[in-house]
């Protein structure tokens, strides 16, 4: 092979991976699991997996079963789901329908993602938020599994201030 024919070989060789790299669904090499993503935009400072948050608020955060914009909604553990989830409130759209930002609620190749202003219905027969469905951007629509809740927990920490970004003027 002459240096020519190597020389264009290479240069073929180089545009090919090229194409290859850039025509390829990248994704990010970093995750976000759910609970440092909260924490990060709702201001609530604690710590540890998603479900533990419900204990560690008691005397430092209040707690309730109302959502309110910028309250993080604690979900239970389960089997699948060991670490529970939490998720923050960007808006109340009536009694049983809240939005919400969260991370690495859906899987499928997308571990670790944020999904922004995600539907999440209240199914308790009280209407407590004790127990919701969560919108599912695979099937777009409402997923089948009802999951359970503790309840809310509001941004205002023992400063008694609430974070700026959860404020507004009325």
């Amino acid at each position: 092979m002459t240096s020519r024919n190597l020389a264009k070989t290479m240069l073929f060789g180089v545009i090919a991976s090229l194409v290859l790299v850039t025509s390829a669904d990248l994704t990010p090499a970093w995750a976000i699991q759910c609970a440092p993503y909260a924490r990060s935009i709702s201001g609530i400072d604690l710590h540890g997996a998603a479900w533990t948050w419900w204990a560690s608020a008691d005397g430092g955060y209040e707690r309730g079963n109302t959502p309110r914009i910028g309250s993080a909604l604690v979900f239970k553990r389960l089997k699948g789901m060991p670490s529970g989830h939490v998720a923050v409130v960007t808006a109340v759209v009536s009694a049983r329908l809240i939005k919400v930002n969260h991370a690495n609620w859906v899987h499928h190749g997308r571990q670790g993602r944020v999904e922004t202003d995600v539907a999440i219905y209240d199914e308790s027969p009280n209407n407590d938020w004790s127990q919701v469905r969560v919108w599912y951007a695979p099937v777009r629509d409402l997923g089948v599994k009802v999951y359970g809740t503790y309840g809310f927990i509001y941004p205002v920490g023992a400063s008694g201030r609430v974070p700026d970004r959860w404020r507004w003027e009325s």
